[in-house]
């Protein structure tokens, strides 16, 4: 029955993704063309633009473009949440020997690119940004890769899919432990609280979304006044969402479900049009001779895939895994490229590396770079290699 449920749920996932990559690619264009335009700095005062509701007991009053990464992402942090939990429980990543290949590769393309980024930086006042090679834009990566149809094989858009969701839970990891600001304990013990209460609707078998989701928003709150990344409540609320074993839409299906487009059309969308609105000015091509850029750089586009392959093969030669059917490691190699698509994730950890505007605008150039330089040598890679073996099919 798993398998039932896996088939019905990934095609899904993966037609929404793809085609949310495209919408992704179309928002950071209309970002550039609105930020080097007349309306540029018009666009980045309404960023600004303070809304909610603030007393001497409640703070929700934030400038839109905090609304749009805490709020909106918690979203999105939900929905990757939920799919690391079906995925665990019924899918990829399910059991050792599944799990193990996309594991491998996961930890590889985070390890590799942070070292990279590391060694650049190391002693600088741009090292704390050594999170940011390491994400994966799952959005971006299986975009590119299903343009290619049926040229690549199912295992390898699999491969990828599981990977980039390996690599999601890394990413969520990375933000709790290293960019989270100083603690503050009572919101914590508050959290804290609201989470066991959730996981008590779970195991007393309470199936309605309303009892996980409207606990969840405030724990979202106490989170946020924490110090830890408020978007960690998102994943949390979603292992506590309840599924089934059966065929039967499970609570945990139904809300995936409802999100995926969502947050692919537009809630991606929406942060990609408020965060890579770059202006583009004299020297910035310069600096990409600067450590950060390097490191970024060179991590995205050198460090992932070379960490994929390596981990990829090694896990292979110990016979922990095998390569799925039809996926040879010229296209492990392509599929790493695509994975070096950091864009939306790297941005994101970006702007919680560095306070100062500066060093987050030439970190999102240097994204961007690096992020055009992979999708599109990835690409074609994938396409030459999937030729060349359709002809040899043949």
């Amino acid at each position: 029955m798993a398998k039932l449920i896996n088939l019905k749920v990934f095609p899904d996932f993966f037609r929404s993704a793809s085609a949310g990559g495209i919408i992704l690619i179309f928002s950071l264009v209309v970002s550039l063309l609105i930020a080097n335009s007349a309306w540029g700095d018009a666009f980045a005062n309404f960023l600004q633009t303070q809304l909610g509701y603030e007393s001497e007991q409640v703070h929700l009053k934030y400038p839109l473009l905090l609304w749009v990464n805490d709020g909106l992402m918690a979203i999105f942090f939900l929905l990757v949440g939920l799919e690391i939990k079906r995925e665990l429980l019924e899918g990829e990543l399910s059991s050792v020997r599944k799990a193990a290949l996309p594991v491998f590769a996961a930890v590889g393309g985070m390890l590799i690119p942070a070292g990279i980024y590391a060694l650049v930086n190391g002693g600088t006042d741009t090292a704390s940004g050594w999170g940011i090679p390491m994400a994966t834009d799952i959005a971006f990566a299986i975009g590119l890769l299903s343009l290619l149809g049926n040229k690549v094989p199912t295992g390898l858009k699999i491969f990828l899919t599981a990977l980039a969701i390996v690599d999601d839970l890394g990413a969520i990891v990375v933000i709790a432990v290293f960019y989270s600001e100083g603690l503050h304990i009572t919101y914590l013990l508050y959290a804290g609280g609201i989470f066991l209460l959730l996981l008590v609707f779970n195991k007393t078998g309470i199936k309605s979304l309303f009892f996980y989701l409207i606990p969840g928003v405030f724990m979202w709150y106490f989170i946020h006044h924490s110090g830890v990344h408020a978007t960690v409540a998102g994943v949390l609320t979603a292992l506590t969402i309840p599924t089934t074993p059966d065929a039967k839409e499970s609570p945990l299906e139904h809300l995936e479900h409802a999100l995926t487009k969502p947050v692919n059309f537009l809630i991606m969308p929406i942060f990609a049009l408020a965060n890579t609105n770059i202006r583009f000015e004299a020297g910035m091509v310069e600096g990409l001779l600067s450590p950060l850029s390097i490191g970024i750089v060179l991590g995205l586009f050198l460090g992932k895939p070379l960490g994929i392959l390596v981990t990829s093969w090694l896990a292979v030669k110990l016979k922990v895994s095998v390569l799925p059917k039809g996926v040879n490691w010229k296209m492990v190699t392509g599929m790493g490229l695509l994975a070096g698509i950091g864009f939306t994730m790297s941005i994101f950890i970006a702007l919680l590396s560095f306070s100062d505007l500066a060093h987050q605008t030439e970190a999102k150039f240097s994204i961007l770079v690096a992020s055009v330089l992979s999708g599109v040598l990835g690409y074609f890679m994938l396409k030459a290699f999937s030729s060349k073996t359709s002809l040899k099919a043949r």
